[in-house]
């Protein structure tokens, strides 16, 4: 993996931190680009669309935890495969983001979210 595939990995890793752990859209607005466009059909284009996202975490799942499980990149592609538990106790969201940046930006956002059972049908884990 080069140099470029491991600082995407850096900056996603640090905006997920930012803006998923410590809930702070001040200090996540600095990942972004100057468009950003948003793929997740309950979000809006551009940086208002994650305040809207943090400010609903804050409110309704302030004990939320989210923990990148694993992270791949290719060229300006950075999938992240996720462990998103809004409540503490439930057995949580299985999430894939998707990023593309550019010159070190996020600029493009795709997501895929799974909920996860009480009682799966296996005990390999969904992340």
């Amino acid at each position: 993996m080069g140099r470029l595939e491991e600082e995407n990995k850096r900056i996603v890793r640090e905006y997920h931190r930012t803006a998923f752990v410590e809930l702070d859209y001040q200090g996540a607005r600095k990942f972004f680009g100057a468009h950003y466009i948003q793929h997740n059909p309950h979000l809006a284009d551009g940086a208002e669309g994650i305040k809207s996202f943090i400010d609903l975490r804050k409110e309704k799942f302030p004990a939320s935890t989210h923990q990148i499980k694993r992270i791949f990149a290719e060229g300006d592609y950075v999938i992240c495969h996720i462990l998103y538990i809004p409540v503490p106790g439930t057995p949580g969201t299985a999430v894939v983001d998707i990023y593309r940046l550019e010159e070190g930006k996020l600029v493009e956002h795709w997501d895929v979210v799974q909920e996860l059972p009480a009682h799966p049908a296996n005990n390999n884990g969904a992340v």
